[in-house]
């Protein structure tokens, strides 16, 4: 069943590292499908701002909520990668505001869990490591020797605040949005048996009641390695309830 799209806000969070800029084509792509949508930079990753490396999860959602709060109708939100603990925590304390969230090469953060509970407390943030060290952890597949470049020099490091907060959720409401899963560097079918295995890093996911896998093969940045396809992803899964 699709919705009406006229005035439908798809409201883009990039992951860890990462400010607007790095949707610059999809936003491009879905512009030309007649889409709205808006990319935010969250706080502790605007590289202009002289406090960053001090901001916390609790700035980031309030972020995300006075984005959608100044949209006139539905708002999608898209997460990438580690956006998924400040989106996590939007989605709990605001559920009302959203129509869908799509989570890309993502997934909802675990109630009680850090992204890096261990990060060093004298450290002011994570800067983004050698692409050599980077790919045993996230697939670089897709990404051209530009595209890398880019990458490497628009990257911010990522606030050590951030990092180390605890994801705390409370309101079962957000079980009950709309939800969609872009798989890109593990398949769908593997992340369905991760859930049905109670794997910790899906536990929230087993929660959800309206559920949508879409599988997008390629690495973990599908934003550059295949934006069109994205895009059209996107747009599509916004217009359906």
């Amino acid at each position: 069943m699709t919705t009406d799209t006229s005035n439908l806000t798809i409201l883009l969070i990039p992951g860890h590292w990462l400010g607007a800029w790095a949707w610059d084509e999809v936003l491009e792509h879905l512009t030309s499908l007649g889409h709205r949508a808006i990319p935010l930079t969250l706080p502790g990753l605007d590289e202009t701002d002289t406090d960053r490396l001090s901001r916390t999860l609790d700035e980031q959602a309030a972020a995300i909520e006075q984005a959608a709060t100044g949209s006139s109708g539905p708002v999608v939100i898209v997460a990438h990668s580690g956006a998924n603990a400040p989106v996590s925590l939007a989605l709990d304390r605001y559920p009302e505001l959203f129509s869908r969230v799509i989570w890309v090469d993502s997934g909802p953060a675990t109630s009680g869990v850090a992204s890096a509970p261990d990060f060093p407390e004298d450290m002011e943030g994570l800067s983004l490591p050698p692409f050599e060290l980077l790919e045993e952890q996230a697939s670089i597949e897709g990404l051209s020797a530009i595209v890398l470049e880019r990458f490497r020099e628009r990257a911010v490091s990522e606030p050590g605040t951030v990092l180390r907060q605890i994801v705390q959720l409370t309101n079962d409401a957000r079980f009950d949005l709309p939800t969609t899963f872009v798989c890109c560097s593990i398949p769908s079918s593997q992340v369905i048996e991760l859930v049905k295995a109670g794997h910790p890093m899906f536990a929230e996911v087993a929660n959800l009641k309206n559920v949508h896998y879409v599988d997008l093969p390629t690495g973990h940045w599908p934003m550059w390695s295949r934006p069109s396809d994205l895009a059209h992803i996107l747009a599509s899964e916004s217009s359906t309830n």
